[in-house]
């Protein structure tokens, strides 16, 4: 329901009384709710507001008697680190620590003091207990707000860990105690509310006009104003006078104590933030729903900077690009003082914003009505019901390129609303889909071949296309441009491109087994990544403005530079370019250690995801010398899906290093390719993995299984899959990381357990020797001895056999273990990718048996394929891969998503109709590195297969609400795809932009 800014608030006969609670998350939440308390104390009411927010918000565009200002916080936001950076563990654990432990006695505290006040209507932006303790106390509420908790925690807790899960629950069955929902403009996802109105902004009035507020500062007409607008500086930042432009100056919003510049202008910590920022030509900030609403109504533009994990920027971000008001800043270039092209291109901008800005007096008539007695809501499932599996969705703000089926229906409208789906790459060509009909006529291809691969021809298809990009006009379908935009003036249409494909791979067994040294058996999916790059001269290189000032601003010639544009970063809020210059990777003559790239990436997390691109050039230039003295341009699509374990990182690491090899005339062989990845994962990046992804993307075959032995990497070749048998990877919705704190105390804990196991074989090695009277202890043979002194220097977990390691290790095994008491018995751990944190508690025994059981298993996997064709074989292989998924479990990697798909394969396969029609699945496993992801099934290669698991994918929806994609077919990896040269056959470009 949308209700019309004409619909304001008037004054009511019955004198009505509100409880409106201000969530503790910064001030934005207070400076809407003012609006929305103004109007309702206009109409005779009183409003209790419940904040954490200072007095003087309020007070200082509120006098009234009728509004009345309790301070309590009951919830805490967003925790964030600095200015620009929010602390998503320290977010929930704040949160456990303000509104879950002290639970019980905030219901009963808020519950009494409603009933004190006699409240008619309790109203919440967006306080998720205020709606729980409403309902205790028989009293309605109503939700006003853009965002909901319960969207923005449950991406942290795919990032923390899913012990936190709970919190995200609980705030769903709170808000489903709330009426309906008062929904402002710019918003993301909601789906635990019932029922939505929708109104225009809210927005705060005037009191100046710009002449006044200018004249009150002393600042000429012709004086540039720029208003700085943080909330708080990033930590260690200090403004310079050389920041500004000549004839610009800066109002400063919370600034510190510390003296500014004479062009820099100290506001008081209780101004009225309206007037100046009408009085200034451009604002520079961070997007809040406060800055970008008050940026559209006043037509300020707003050069902004992302800042990290705050999940509802993306869709105001979308909203204020929508209305042409938005440039974005890098976030070095915001430090670093290089603000010139940016607040350039900021005042030739024409925001063209012209809704309605009147939404606190809307949202005031529609609370009067309600709580006079007026029902605005309808008989739907209770937000609860359809979030009962929250987790499961993921809120798929990563997801796989034009797969929109994938997309729960709620998440679907919402995007569809803000244009978000026009940001995607290509989308890849269905195989044999003879609807689409490319052409390589377009590019002279010099070397190599596209194999018939069809998303290989739709991505040439869509570097044809760059060059006839338009400026994006505000319909629909060109919202998001920014992307192809940067993009088209990436590449010298006149100078070779190389192209490199890699595909994701499918973790039929292995898994997490492969740090251990297990063999491991992996399949290239269909999906892959390609990367485009073009090596060119610095001074034929086509920069992107910021990149050329800084050039200017240094007094540098032309000097080479690494420009990289992704697509896909609308998906999961990231930078869509990235640019530095290859100087930067040099240290005082030689390249720079892997720690400090890996601190220089991290500085930035809207752009770490250049750390896996970047990263795979200071690789080679450390550990193969080579030096690069030309430009490099890169353009990343990848259709791989992000999160899902399916091994996207590790596609985008082989792709670019494959590129750039190729453009360089590197002969790097596709095994010592994947073990450089491997380098840029560990190192770079910083994530504990290990080979196996990087070895399938770069090694693998189509339609086979690449068998390794990870010690580290010895490929024993493909194993044919046999024609009878199928794989397929459902998708539960759950993001996987690798980085994850699961998966790296997990593969600690094994570590951990393998330095016990050796010490426990030296400590048995001198009761195998002869004792000093001349007679043995014990008298074993002397190839027990020889085993024994194997593995008291046990390389790798998976050399010890599982019945050596039931008879003689077993038992000597923790369940867990503190990481101070390992060190101190045992010492280091010497595992080079992880550290172990002496205050945390890690499993040991389950890390140390999946891989010692799950070598054992891949070997047993791995002789069944080559059996004879029977049903035998076939549930023998299934219950591998079962066996494989509980040790996930044991191990503490297992999730609700990937436990119900697996449930529901079991289903399937042991149903009356599955048995009485020669059954066609048997078995499923977790994959990669687990707590989420895909699973892997297997089953017979038939058409009632497909139906069944397409079968699976429907009733995993019924369940969760989320229709999982679904992951078949086959590619070969890089090495078999090679690379190709290509150049355009004929050029009409435009300017560059």
């Amino acid at each position: 329901m949308r209700i019309n800014e004409t619909d304001g608030v008037s004054a009511s006969s019955k004198h009505l009384v509100f409880a409106y609670y201000v969530t503790g998350h910064g001030f934005g939440h207070a400076t809407r709710v003012v609006e929305v308390v103004r109007n309702l104390i206009s109409a005779g009411h009183d409003v209790h507001v419940v904040t954490g927010a200072p007095d003087f918000v309020f007070t200082s565009e509120i006098q009234s008697p009728r509004l009345f200002i309790r301070k309590v916080l009951l919830d805490c936001g967003a925790v964030q680190a600095d200015a620009l950076t929010v602390d998503r563990l320290a977010s929930l654990e704040k949160y456990s620590e303000t509104a879950v432990a002290p639970r019980k006695s905030i219901l009963k505290d808020e519950v009494e003091w409603l009933n004190s006040i006699k409240a008619d209507l309790v109203v919440s932006d967006v306080v998720p207990v205020a709606c729980r303790a409403a309902a205790d106390a028989g009293i309605r509420s109503v939700c006003v707000t853009n965002f909901s908790w319960d969207f923005i925690y449950a991406e942290y807790v795919m990032a923390a860990g899913h012990h936190h899960r709970s919190i995200v629950w609980q705030i769903a069955e709170d808000y489903s105690h709330c009426e309906f929902l008062i929904r402002l403009p710019g918003y993301c996802p909601m789906p635990a509310f019932r029922d939505v109105i929708d109104v225009p902004l809210v927005v705060r009035r005037l009191h100046k006009s710009r002449k006044e507020v200018r004249k009150e500062l002393g600042i000429e007409d012709d004086v540039k104003l720029l208003i700085l607008n943080f909330g708080g500086q990033p930590a260690g930042w200090k403004l310079k006078e050389e920041y500004l432009p000549s004839g610009w100056k800066c109002l400063v919003c919370g600034a510190s104590d510390s003296q500014l510049p004479p062009n820099f202008i100290k506001l008081p910590k209780d101004a009225y933030t309206p007037d100046f920022m009408a009085a200034s030509d451009c604002m520079l900030g961070k997007i809040g729903y406060g800055t970008v609403s008050e940026a559209l109504a006043y037509k300020l533009p707003f050069v902004f900077v992302r800042r990290d994990y705050f999940n509802e920027e993306p869709f105001l971000r979308n909203m204020l690009e929508f209305y042409q008001g938005g440039v974005e800043m890098i976030r070095r270039d915001l430090l670093t003082g290089h603000w010139k092209p940016y607040l350039e291109r900021a005042i030739s901008l024409k925001p063209c914003y012209e809704g309605g800005i009147n939404g606190g007096e809307v949202a005031a008539h529609i609370l009067q009505e309600t709580a006079i007695g007026k029902n605005y809501a309808s008989d739907k499932l209770s937000g609860a019901r359809r979030l009962r599996d929250a987790i499961i969705f993921g809120y798929e703000l990563q997801r796989v390129p034009g797969r929109d089926v994938s997309i729960p229906e709620w998440y679907q409208t919402a995007e569809d609303e803000l244009g978000l789906s026009a940001s995607r790459s290509p989308p890849c060509t269905p195989e044999g889909d003879s609807t689409v009909k490319l052409s390589t006529e377009d590019f002279e291809i010099l070397h190599g071949d596209c194999q018939g691969l069809p998303d290989t021809m739709s991505f040439l298809k869509s570097l044809v296309e760059l060059d006839i990009i338009k400026d994006s006009d505000r319909t629909p379908e060109k919202r998001q441009m920014r992307e192809r935009k940067a993009a088209a003036g990436l590449f010298n249409w006149e100078e070779e491109i190389f192209v490199a494909r890699a595909p994701g791979r499918l973790d039929v067994m292995g898994g997490i087994a492969d740090y251990s040294g297990s063999l491991v058996l992996q399949m290239p999916i269909r999906e892959a990544c390609h990367v485009a790059l073009q090596k060119i001269s610095p001074s034929k290189q086509r920069l992107w403005k910021h990149a050329l000032a800084r050039h200017n601003d240094k007094g540098q010639g032309p000097m080479p530079v690494l420009q990289i544009v992704s697509y896909g970063s609308e998906l999961s809020n990231r930078g869509p370019t990235f640019d530095m210059d290859l100087s930067d990777f040099m240290d005082e003559g030689k390249p720079m250690s892997y720690e400090k790239a890996k601190k220089y990436f991290d500085t930035n997390p809207s752009q770490k995801w250049a750390a896996y691109v970047a990263g795979t050039i200071l690789v080679l230039m450390t550990e193969l010398g080579v030096r690069f003295e030309d430009s490099i341009s890169m353009l990343v699509s990848s259709a791989v899906p992000e999160g899902k374990g399916v091994s996207s990182s590790a596609s985008v690491e082989v792709a670019s290093m494959s590129a750039i090899a190729a453009a360089h005339g590197l002969n790097i062989h596709p095994r010592d390719l994947a073990l450089l990845c491997q380098k840029v994962e560990n190192h770079i990046v910083g994530a504990p993995c290990g080979v196996m992804d990087q070895m399938a993307s770069a090694c693998g075959e189509a339609n086979k299984l690449l068998a390794m032995v990870c010690q580290p990497a010895e490929l024993l070749g493909v194993v044919e899959i046999p024609s009878h048998i199928r794989f397929w990877g459902i998708d539960s919705g759950i993001r996987h990381s690798v980085g994850g704190a699961d998966y790296g105390s997990v593969r600690a804990g094994a570590f951990m357990g393998r330095k016990m196991i050796k010490s426990t074989a030296s400590g048995m090695l001198p009761q195998s020797l002869p004792s000093s009277n001349g007679l043995n202890n014990i008298e074993p043979e002397v190839d027990g001895v020889e085993l024994l002194e194997a593995e008291a220097s046990l390389d790798y977990l998976c050399n010890l056999s599982p019945h050596r390691f039931e008879a003689l290790y077993a038992k000597n095994i923790p369940e867990s273990i503190v990481g101070e008491e390992f060190s101190k018995n045992y010492g280091d751990h010497n595992d080079p990718v992880t550290v172990i944190d002496p205050k945390r508690t890690y499993f040991v025994r389950a890390p140390v048996c999946h891989p010692i059981y799950e070598n054992f298993r891949v070997k047993a996997f791995k002789a069944l394929l080559t059996a004879a064709a029977s049903d035998d074989q076939l549930t023998s292989l299934g219950e591998l891969l079962y066996q494989c998924h509980y040790s996930y479990s044991a191990c503490g990697l297992g999730s609700d998503g990937t436990d119900r798909l697996v449930q529901l394969v079991q289903e399937i396969q042991h149903s009356k109709v599955s048995k009485s029609k020669d059954g066609t699945l048997f078995g499923a496993k977790i994959t990669g590195g687990g707590s989420g992801g895909t699973i892997c099934v297997i089953g017979r290669n038939s058409l009632r297969s497909s139906e069944q698991v397409l079968e699976i994918q429907q009733r995993y929806k019924d369940a969760t609400g989320y229709l999982p994609l679904i992951i078949e077919g086959s590619s070969p990896g890089a090495g078999k795809f090679g690379h190709l040269r290509i150049r355009r056959r004929s050029v009409s470009l435009k300017p560059n932009q």
